[in-house]
């Protein structure tokens, strides 16, 4: 019995010399995963919008990350006058708005938050598209009501200055830039030159800084309500109406190539 107990260990000893293991070493390169978190809007009951552009119900985001987690169309402008950029929807509009094609970054970071020179600037276009949706003069009529449907905006403030003059400046290309006569329509005064009002380019001349470089402005820069603007207030008009001002619209959704008034002379944007 004891020479056969012998046997037994010599060869278990001789099996796991001549086979050792196939684990050579222990590795130290397995950790556990990195969870990737985003910053979403909290202002609906049934949709979210997430920081990388994407929208989900509020029911199948992600509830460690606050991620839709690339469900659906990135930057999605369901519901958005593009032409206008506003949009229905405040999560859609946040998400259109976070688009690079639309926003530019190195723009946005130079935005003050607010007017007054010792207003910060937004971190980043996420921060912008989120303030900038849900807090827009150019969305309302008189401060207390909306103009349109189309409640959520995220176009530049019309006041932001310095490098986003060059930008309009570009997305005139191939436009025809011109000074109306008094109480004249852009329709018109693009017809009498043989040219078409482009709809969409009022909006880029509806900014204090593009319209300084075609009038004179003497009696300064105005945020006004009104088809016929941008346009300058005639030095014959009634007092009242500021002779000599430049209007902007804030209320963007009503400018028009058919806008006119008797005492105001429109920029149009012909070709």
């Amino acid at each position: 019995m004891w020479i056969h107990r012998f046997d037994l260990t010599f060869l278990f000893f001789q099996f796991f010399f001549l086979f050792p293991s196939t684990i050579s070493a222990i590795r130290t390169n397995i950790g556990l995963a990195v969870n990737s978190s985003c910053r979403s809007t909290v202002q609906g009951r049934y949709l979210l919008s997430d920081d990388n552009g994407y929208v989900c119900d509020a029911l199948s985001v992600d509830p460690l990350s606050r991620c839709c987690h690339g469900k659906g169309e990135k930057f999605p402008c369901h519901g958005c006058n593009l032409v206008l950029q506003c949009c229905n929807s405040y999560e859609y509009c946040v998400s259109c708005c976070q688009n690079p094609s639309r926003t530019k970054r190195e723009q946005i970071l130079k935005i003050k938050i607010a007017k007054p020179a010792t207003a910060g600037t937004y971190a980043s276009i996420f921060d912008f598209c989120v303030g900038r949706c849900r807090h827009n003069s150019e969305s309302v009529v008189h401060e207390n009501a909306y103009h349109s449907a189309f409640h959520h905006c995220f176009s530049l403030p019309s006041y932001s200055s310095g490098d986003n003059s060059t930008q309009l400046e570009f997305r005139l290309s191939g436009i025809n830039v011109i000074i109306g006569r008094q109480g004249e329509s852009c329709d018109s005064v693009c017809k009498s030159n043989g040219q078409s009002c482009v709809p969409n380019k009022i909006l880029v001349l509806n900014h204090c800084d593009i319209m300084q470089k075609y009038l004179s402005c003497k009696g300064g820069c105005l945020a006004s309500v009104g088809t016929d603007q941008p346009a300058e207030v005639a030095y014959d008009a009634p007092k009242e109406l500021n002779p000599g001002a430049c209007l902007y619209s804030s209320a963007q959704s009503m400018v028009s190539c058919d806008g006119s008034h008797p005492h105001t002379k429109r920029l149009c944007p012909c070709a």
